[in-house]
């Protein structure tokens, strides 16, 4: 679960820090966060890919599975708003990201 939540959540967060930077004109640091953006969507399309094959191992639909492994293992509000774009490029399917973002203006917990 952590590229897939923990890196994943990065992809959500990292480009409105690096808006922020760039308005205040610290140009480099927001260059640095775009590199460290650009690698974390790797990072998160591997996890993805290893979960997605253990699945397939065990004969398991990985999204049912990854939305039960999240409402056993974390607590707390789903937090939004999600990099859709990158998510999606880190192998997250449409419909994960719908039942992702319905959690989140629903108020939901995983």
């Amino acid at each position: 679960l952590v590229p897939r939540v923990l890196e994943a959540r990065g992809l959500d967060v990292t480009p409105g820090m690096i808006a922020r930077l760039r308005a205040v004109g610290d140009q480099q640091t927001a260059d640095h966060l775009a590199i460290i953006l650009r690698d974390e969507v790797g990072h998160v399309a591997a996890g993805t890919r290893w979960f997605r094959y253990l699945c397939e191992q065990r004969g398991l639909a990985p999204r049912p599975v990854y939305f039960d492994l999240i409402a056993t293992h974390l607590t707390g509000p789903v937090r939004g708003p999600f990099n859709l774009a990158d998510r999606a490029l880190a192998g997250f399917d449409p419909e994960e990201l719908t039942h992702l973002e319905a959690l989140s203006a629903g108020g939901g917990r995983f």
